[in-house]
């Protein structure tokens, strides 16, 4: 079986995730060349991803397991990591997060080819997943080991079709059988053996005389196939099963089990679960859940586990007061993490209350903050709560102590007049002692979310703590310049790290080349590591919050120009906005960025939008289709983004845009790359934009 399940459903014959990880560290101690390409991690740039690539590495740390970890943009990348991996001879073990579940990866095309010695797991939340990587069994089969979170125990039915079409015999070879069965019997048996002896002897036989032997062969070995495999499938079986298995690949993209969850089940089963991994567990649910890849439903699922968890490992203090604002370290290296309800008030503790409202997509949704008049609503339920607009411009940690603690309450009493009724959902904090006041898991993704987005590659204007409300002397903001790899000031050159010091002459002077110029290709990398380092380092994830807020400005800048200037094109069903120019042009042409603006979009319309059925679909359920288009001045293409949203609020809908999008490229001859591993992702040239979205709205065959 190349598959693992889970551990509560392992068994003997039935190995987990444990004695995975027992054959890694085998094979590592067994290599007689033991170094740190032996075992590498490719780790795809999400915050689940990179949560849980840091949860491994603690545990290899602690197993003295040397290890690389290569961060991949996507595909395009894949492969040519995958051409450079061939060369590593001491390569053991290939670990994939987030990454590779519907590729083909025992063919020769991935891995088929590599030594014997060579195994990969892959732990990637996203399906549908690639059903010969599974249930394939052989040489390569069996060097492919997906984590699994029980999700295949379900799919016994599409199990069958893809062993049937896999190993039963092909139903063209029975029929020309039966074929020259019948041509033969038609002729006398006799005669045929007679006329054949002569025809040999003479050393000249005839074509036809060659193809009647042949034939014969062909009778009676088909004969014996008939008799030795009972298991031949009819044509209309192997439609049904083609059918069964064509349904499950092409009904959208959806997300399973975290793959941070993942590594918090290894970690528990090898009994080393701490506070650490938890926290790391928790980002990647919260990551899920924010950017709409799990519904309310399923992260109620896994919250309740994690909310015992937490119980099990922080014992509640003392004491402890009911309001959880008011949490704080009881010590000053106190690292508890404890469970509380979350505003869905965008980082409202480190912005003040009417910016947070403001900028949260929920609430933009329910008032239609784009108007005026939604902004007056705003302001008019922050009035009846009884906070004067003094109060609300104040950073939260400024505003009175009697107003931060009734206001959950006043929200309970008059939020539902404004329709504000699902204000909160219930999350965790963590304390840094003497570091740092508690942080959200919320906002700890926010934050995180931002620096692999734009830590680098853009440039982009933060607000200065302190600054609001300045003036024209003491107000503004700066540039954002954190995650560069020159961070050491030239006062500091002694703490450089040895073989630093040129990278950060280079980075400092530019390196001989024009601002910007060739730093694209690798503007990725260096954003990843400045996530990485910032999930040990609450400094640079607290200064971090502020590109955050940054991000979630332009974010609500851009949606609310769309909506007010009606940008948005209704086709077929599809609602589909270009954006061709602004001031934060540059800043959307990144992927995670613009995906952000879709979602946005789709919360704040959808109660105002009606839902539709899009004409590519497979299901005939309701939802909330967008396609975003971004303009890249540089490249001169655009990045497209497709969104499906749900109706109704906290559900999610299969994301049924990555077939669409290749369908559509194939009919209209599109010229387009996949930059990413989110399929529903696409670059294309700008040329072909238009005829692009016009055969994408058009829908082509139902599948």
């Amino acid at each position: 079986m190349v598959y693992l399940p889970p551990p509560h459903l392992a068994s003997a014959s039935r190995p987990s995730y444990g004695e995975a990880y027992a054959k890694i560290l085998a094979a590592h101690r067994r290599s007689p060349k033991t170094a740190a390409s032996s075992v590498i991690m490719l780790v795809a740039p999400d915050v689940d991803a990179l949560c849980a690539s840091k949860m491994l590495a603690d545990l290899f740390k602690q197993d003295d397991v040397m290890h690389r970890v290569i961060p991949v943009s996507g595909h395009a990348e894949l492969e040519r990591i995958r051409d450079e991996l061939t060369t590593y001879r001491d390569l053991h073990t290939l670990i994939m997060f987030n990454m590779g579940a519907i590729l083909d990866l025992p063919s020769e095309e991935w891995f088929g080819d590599f030594p014997p010695s060579l195994t990969v797991h892959v732990i990637d939340s996203s399906r549908p997943q690639n059903l010969s990587s599974v249930f394939g069994g052989g040489g390569n089969g069996d060097r492919i080991v997906i984590w699994d979170d029980g999700g295949v125990e379900d799919l016994q039915e599409e199990r069958k079709a893809w062993e049937v079409l896999t190993y039963a015999p092909e139903e063209d070879s029975d029929e020309e059988d039966s074929d020259l069965d019948s041509e033969e019997e038609a002729e006398e048996d006799g005669e045929e053996e007679e006329e054949d002896k002569d025809d040999y002897e003479d050393g000249d036989a005839s074509p036809s005389r060659k193809r009647r032997s042949l034939g014969e062969g062909g009778r009676k070995q088909g004969k014996r196939r008939r008799v030795d495999q009972p298991n031949r499938i009819s044509r209309d079986e192997r439609e049904q099963h083609e059918s069964r298995l064509m349904k499950y690949y092409r009904s959208g993209t959806w997300h399973g089990q975290s793959a941070s969850g993942t590594m918090y089940l290894l970690a528990t089963v090898l009994e080393r679960v701490d506070n650490d991994l938890l926290w790391l567990a928790i980002l990647g649910l919260t990551y899920q859940y924010i950017t709409s890849r799990i519904s309310r439903e399923e992260y109620d699922k896994y919250q309740s586990v994690y909310h015992d968890e937490v119980a099990r490992l922080n014992p509640a203090p003392p004491g402890a007061l009911g309001s959880s604002d008011e949490h704080k370290s009881q010590n000053p290296d106190d690292n508890s993490v404890y469970a509380s309800d979350e505003l869905r008030f965008m980082m409202f503790r480190h912005w003040n209350l009417y910016d947070a409202m403001y900028h949260s997509s929920y609430v933009a949704s329910k008032l239609g903050i784009w108007k005026e008049k939604g902004r007056k609503r705003l302001t008019g339920l922050l009035a009846k709560m009884g906070f004067s607009i003094t109060e609300t411009q104040q950073p939260y940690a400024h505003m009175a102590k009697d107003l931060r603690l009734t206001l959950r309450q006043k929200l309970d009493q008059l939020a539902p007049e404004y329709g504000l009724v699902e204000l909160s959902y219930p999350s965790f904090r963590r304390c840094y002692g003497y570091r740092s006041q508690p942080l959200s898991a919320g906002d700890a993704v926010e934050a995180l979310s931002a620096l692999l987005d734009i830590a680098g590659g853009t440039r982009i204007e933060v607000e200065v703590e302190g600054t609001r409300n300045g003036g024209e002397w003491f107000g503004g903001g700066k540039v954002w310049e954190g995650g560069r790899e020159g961070r050491y000031r030239d006062d500091e050159r002694e703490n450089v790290p040895p073989g630093v010091l040129a990278n950060v002459v280079k980075a400092q002077t530019g390196g001989g080349k024009e601002d910007g110029e060739g730093e694209d290709l690798q503007w990725w990398v260096r954003n990843f590591w400045a996530a990485y380092d910032a999930l040990s380092d609450i400094e640079r994830l607290r200064e971090a919050i502020s590109l955050s807020m940054a991000l979630h400005r332009a974010i609500i800048r851009q949606g609310s120009s769309i909506i007010d200037k009606q940008d948005i094109k209704t086709l077929r069903g599809h609602r589909v906005v270009v954006l061709t120019q602004g001031p934060d042009l540059a800043l959307f042409v990144h992927p995670g960025v613009l995906a952000r603006l879709a979602l946005w979009l789709v919360d704040a319309l959808r109660d105002r939008v009606e839902a539709t059925t899009p004409a590519y679909a497979r299901s005939r359920r309701k939802a909330l289709p967008f396609v975003v288009a971004c303009l890249n001045e540089k490249a001169g293409t655009y990045i497209v983004v497709g969104v499906t949203g749900a109706p109704d609020f906290d559900d999610v809908r299969k994301n049924e845009f990555g077939l669409a999008f290749l369908d559509a490229k194939e009919r209209c001859n599109a010229r387009t790359r996949h930059g990413t591993f989110d399929t529903s992702v696409l670059e294309i040239n700008k040329d072909d934009l238009k005829v692009f979205l016009e055969t994408l709205c058009e829908g082509g065959e139902r599948y």
